[in-house]
């Protein structure tokens, strides 16, 4: 059975993807690194989905339900760098704000719905999410106080949802079968 995470996107990756006219667009890739600087999507495997959210004035939203589908860098990503001046995946410069100047970023191709900055989580939901880490503890939110999220410091990172959150999420956000026609195939 496939696995849901949540990934956080930054105000400046929001504003960064609202000045490039990206709302309305589905993003191809996303990308994962292994600093701090940008979530590492590690225990992501193709089929999973990930839930980009950003949190604005205490409101939690869900920018893009994203299934992975490979971690694969493929001709889409153009030439790999020959030095550190040159752009780590030409072939994604219009989604480059995604992390792919990140250190050590890795492309992950997605099918995704399109970038939205109006699908809010409403606060009995938000309050009841429940992620998983590998040993199987479950932890909510912190910092939720009235439906509001006062605090996103427990976002921040890329994290897996247990099945009954991924559910919910789901059913907020529906991935439809357009977005699974508008990815590209495969390590391509």
């Amino acid at each position: 059975m496939p696995d849901a995470f949540t990934v956080l996107w930054t105000h400046d990756t929001c504003d960064a993807l609202r000045r490039a006219g990206r709302t309305g667009e589905r993003p191809p890739v996303a990308f994962s690194g292994v600093h701090q600087s940008l979530p590492a999507w590690s225990g992501a495997a193709a089929g999973d989905d990930v839930y980009a959210v950003h949190v604005n004035r205490c409101r939690v939203y869900v920018v893009s339900r994203m299934r992975v589908l490979d971690r694969v860098r493929g001709e889409c990503c153009g030439r790999a760098p020959e030095g550190w001046r040159d752009p780590s995946f030409p072939g994604h410069d219009a989604w480059a704000m995604l992390g792919a100047g990140g250190c050590g970023a890795d492309a992950v191709h997605v099918a995704s719905t399109p970038v939205r900055f109006d699908t809010p989580i409403g606060g009995d939901l938000l309050a009841s999410l429940t992620w998983r880490n590998r040993r199987g503890r479950t932890r909510t939110l912190k910092y939720v106080v009235d439906g509001r999220l006062e605090r996103s410091v427990s976002l921040q990172g890329f994290y897996r949802l247990t099945p009954d959150s991924a559910d919910a999420l789901a059913r907020l956000v529906p991935f439809t079968p357009a977005a699974a026609a508008a990815a590209p195939p495969a390590g391509t």
